[in-house]
């Protein structure tokens, strides 16, 4: 073999590089917990784990430089490594068959945390008694909408994400008779009347409710009970002429409507919305106590869920460890609102979610039966040694 080859595949397959990354990945833990009080637990995952280098803003600019490796680059060479070993270092024997089998479990649980990174998909769905929704909505991202109303069956829908207004450029999206210019784009932000706010110098509103209304920026929050609430001054142009800059913003309650293409539009930023081929109603929601105390004992959710396809319609019950799984979905009960009236669910669809119990088996099952192996050949050993003894005596 090439000499260059060899060194190259020697890299791959030493444990001074197994032992390299998991030192790494104790200290990428580590740095990761302690900074868990800053930016809060969905920002660290973000920053930490699932990126192939940390980063670090540089004071007062822009510009971030890479001074750590990331969870995907240590867990991608771990993985490597762990592969490359399997193929040049170990030959499949019976003696060896438990470790073989302990390693394979550590890669499927590498695979597992790569897929639940890519794949995974959390939200949570708020629904008032008696509400229907057909929806759940993410924790941190956002989308800006153009909402077509005029079909009576239906709404149309033209979602731009919130990374594209975050660029401050020109959108001319094949399904909308206008384009979208956005002038100003705050990752969180608040609302203020004009006559009560300071001077403001840049874009402003020039139509809709948002005319009289002032974007103002706020810092980013990262803790974990509080969300970037962002907004955007948007400029809408249509081939007749110019419409004017809209404000959007979550915290506008009013819906904002134009009119461009002979259909009436609708203008929102709102929390990106992921749409099921089912419903779910809400019949009741229940908050159990301890009699005579205000210590809550239960809740839970009766819901009805029907498919959209009429296969299903039936009524199901939501509580603490024990949700709805349907579709690929899992519900959990997360929360209530309102006076016990309106009922917060977790969503989570994760594909993946089945790998980390496979690894854990197959980990337990690879080290007992390498167990098992080194304990037999022990007491084979020592019966050797004693019959031996006994001839000799």
């Amino acid at each position: 073999m090439n000499p260059t080859l060899r060194s190259f595949r020697d890299f791959f397959v030493s444990l001074q590089l197994t032992v390299v990354l998991l030192i790494l990945s104790l200290v990428l833990v580590f740095v990761a917990t302690l900074d868990q009080v800053n930016l809060g637990i969905w920002a660290v995952q973000e920053k930490y784990f699932r990126s192939f280098a940390v980063l670090w803003q540089v004071p007062g600019s822009n510009v971030a430089l890479p001074v750590f490796p990331g969870g995907y680059f240590i867990g991608g060479l771990l993985l490597i490594n762990l592969i490359a070993a399997h193929i040049y270092r170990f030959k499949f024997t019976w003696k060896k068959s438990g470790i073989q089998l302990a390693h394979a479990g550590i890669i499927i649980l590498l695979l597992g945390e790569l897929f639940t990174g890519l794949w995974q998909q959390e939200s949570f769905m708020r629904m008032d008694e008696r509400e229907t929704k057909q929806y759940s909505e993410s924790f941190q991202d956002n989308e800006l909408v153009f909402i077509d109303h005029s079909n009576p069956d239906y709404n149309e829908v033209v979602s731009l994400p919130e990374a594209l207004v975050a660029d401050q450029k020109s959108v001319q999206h094949p399904r909308l008779p206008f384009q979208v210019n956005v002038r100003t784009y705050f990752p969180n932000s608040n609302l203020q009347m004009r006559n009560q706010a300071p001077a403001m110098g840049g874009a402003q509103a020039t139509a809709g409710i948002g005319a009289q209304i002032a974007l103002l920026p706020l810092p980013m929050t990262y803790k974990q009970n509080e969300r970037n609430i962002p907004g955007a001054l948007v400029e809408i142009v249509t081939p007749e002429g110019n419409l004017g800059v809209w404000l959007a913003s979550q915290m506008l309650t009013a819906p904002q409507t134009f009119t461009a293409g002979g259909k009436t539009w609708e203008i929102a930023f709102r929390q990106k919305r992921y749409y099921k081929p089912f419903t779910l109603t809400l019949l009741k929601f229940s908050h159990d106590k301890y009699p005579g105390t205000e210590i809550p004992k239960n809740f839970s959710s009766r819901v009805r869920l029907r498919s959209d396809d009429g296969n299903e319609d039936r009524e199901v019950l939501i509580f603490m460890n024990n949700p709805l799984r349907h579709g690929g979905y899992t519900f959990y009960q997360a929360g209530f609102d309102n006076n016990d009236t309106t009922t917060i669910l977790q969503v989570v669809r994760n594909p993946s979610w089945l790998l980390p119990y496979i690894s854990c088996v197959m980990m337990f099952a690879g080290l007992t039966i390498q167990f098992g192996i080194s304990f037999a050949g022990f007491i084979r050993k020592r019966s050797a040694q004693q019959a031996a003894t006994a001839t000799q005596s």
